[in-house]
């Protein structure tokens, strides 16, 4: 992820949006593509489909992305070491005033105890980071221990796009246009075998969001 692709998440909209809790935002491509931006879940407490989500983490927790901090938060409450990152100083100040750790980062920057944590989180759409999975796979396979876990939340449909994206409000673009992926479960797996991973569980919730769990493997 290039400075040029954080712009969007950085500053602007989506870092107010992340201040008040609310906001019609999407991320929208030129050929009519479109992702909603669920930011009264992400701001709010970690909900039944987190949960889940949640005791399948093992060890010391990274989540990148982690937005506003409701998964750090209920994992630190749950007993974990948890870091969260996030490009977006909004996001890391919100999960820092939630009373726990975060750091202004890509997850392609240097991180704290490479080659140490136990699981990654890539939820909420967050395997679309910079556009391209594999590469984000293999970056998160140096972070995690030899026997480290990566849990996904995945599209439902069986998806594998990359797309060319702006952050708008409402159907409104703002911001520069960046590289996201949509990838669903099959297309993972796929991905995974190639990028260090094997697909050990898949589960839905009960809302209609999709999960495949990763482990590592040499």
């Amino acid at each position: 992820m290039t400075a040029h692709d954080r712009e969007g998440w950085s500053t602007g909209p989506y870092a107010a949006a992340i201040r008040t809790q609310r906001g019609d935002l999407s991320l929208r491509d030129a050929e009519g593509w479109y992702l909603p931006l669920d930011l009264e879940r992400w701001t709010a407490a970690a909900d039944a489909g987190d949960r889940a989500v949640l005791r399948r983490c093992r060890g010391r927790v990274l989540d990148i992305g982690c937005g506003a901090g409701r998964l750090v938060e209920a994992l630190t409450r749950r007993g974990h070491t948890a870091l969260g990152i996030d490009v977006c100083p909004s996001a890391v100040g919100a999960t820092v005033s939630r009373g726990c750790a975060a750091l202004h980062r890509s997850v392609f920057d240097p991180l704290p105890d490479e080659g140490g944590w136990g699981t990654a989180l890539l939820i909420d759409g967050n395997i679309g980071i910079g556009g391209d999975p594999r590469r984000l796979l293999l970056r998160i396979r140096a972070l995690v221990h030899g026997r480290g876990v990566l849990l996904v939340e995945t599209a439902a449909e069986d998806v594998d796009e990359r797309r060319r994206v702006r952050i708008h409000v409402g159907r409104r673009p703002v911001g520069a246009v960046f590289p996201w992926a949509a990838v669903g479960a099959a297309a993972l797996d796929r991905h995974a075998r190639a990028s260090g991973w094997t697909a050990t569980e898949r589960w839905s919730s009960a809302e209609g969001r999709h999960f495949l769990a990763l482990r590592a493997f040499a």
